[in-house]
């Protein structure tokens, strides 16, 4: 089957290796066009596309799909279906009804919950145990189509960029699924979806995931789970502003009031409003990751206990 793949970041490129594994032909990858990132303000292809050129698959690049350019260029390739993951941009309805087998989007959740940008980071935010990938008929509304192939995966601890490459990965195989069902015309049992259970990622704003002493300890867990490189989970310790990498529950046997820092058999503790959590990895801002007792022992004083944390925008 002709295939035009739309993606950008890491979780569309692991969907997109699985589709070129396939028995399918990729003729061509719509992405997003190069975009200026990190300290040094160097121009950065998104994954998908660096993926594309590494097996010879084209690569147009688009910020919007709405112009005529982007319209004709898609039906001169003739593709019998559009897929689609993570691409950053709504199809316009003309756009959606090019293929003959129409666009199909791999969404990281059991829709109806978790429509949306971040369906893996708020899966997490919210405590759920399960989340999962559905193969998703789109439409002109937002995660609104019906949908096959809904395969659970379990959360547990894996971080959201774990969980995120594990969805991806389960969603490329049953993009696949579905893509030979279409062409050898056996049947897809394609589920409506019921809109009153839905529920909606938002994008996650600057700073969200960040932490301060007010916060319950698990909500602080699920923040620095929820982390990544684009939203970082975020603290100052004893004066040094950092990004919190790892964290776990603490087995501190002593109570540790909010906003004190602890450092016991080797551990560092913070002190949130309902007890502390362990924390095991950080990136003091300038300097590389490294774990936990490292960054403790550049604190003078620690072991003597005096030692302060808080939030970023804390008062």
């Amino acid at each position: 089957m002709r295939v035009v793949f739309m993606g950008t970041p890491r979780f569309a490129e692991l969907v997109l290796e699985k589709l070129i594994a396939s028995d399918h032909e990729v003729v061509a990858v719509v992405t997003r066009p190069d975009a200026i990132r990190g300290r040094g303000k160097k121009l950065i292809s998104s994954p998908v596309k660096a993926c594309a050129l590494r097996f010879d698959v084209p690569v147009l690049e688009y910020a919007s799909l709405k112009s005529d350019e982007a319209y004709e260029a898609l039906r001169a390739l003739q593709a019998e279906v559009f897929c689609v993951a993570a691409y950053g941009a709504l199809l316009p309805k003309r756009i959606l009804e090019v293929p003959r087998y129409g666009c199909l989007n791999v969404h990281g959740s059991l829709l109806p919950r978790w429509r949306g940008a971040a369906p893996v980071e708020r899966a997490i935010l919210a405590k759920d145990t399960k989340t999962g990938i559905g193969i998703m008929r789109m439409e002109e509304g937002l995660d609104t189509g019906d949908v096959a192939c809904n395969a659970e995966v379990e959360i547990g601890s894996k971080s959201a960029s774990e969980l995120s490459d594990e969805l991806a990965r389960v969603g490329g195989d049953c993009l696949v699924s579905v893509l030979d069902k279409l062409e050898k015309g056996t049947e897809v049992v394609w589920m409506k979806q019921n809109d009153a259970d839905a529920t909606y990622a938002e994008k996650l704003a600057k700073g969200e995931l960040d932490i301060s002493p007010c916060l319950a300890c698990a909500d602080a867990l699920c923040r620095v789970q929820a982390s990544s490189d684009n939203h970082p989970c975020r603290c100052e310790i004893a004066g040094k502003k950092l990004t919190v990498l790892k964290a776990g529950p603490s087995s501190l046997d002593k109570p540790l009031m909010p906003g004190a820092v602890a450092f016991s058999a080797k551990r560092l503790y913070l002190g949130f409003a309902d007890g502390s959590i362990e924390i095991q990895a950080v990136k003091p801002d300038g300097k590389k990751a490294m774990d936990a007792k490292a960054f403790a022992a550049g604190i003078q004083g620690i072991k003597q206990g005096g030692i302060v944390w808080n939030g970023l925008h804390d008062d």
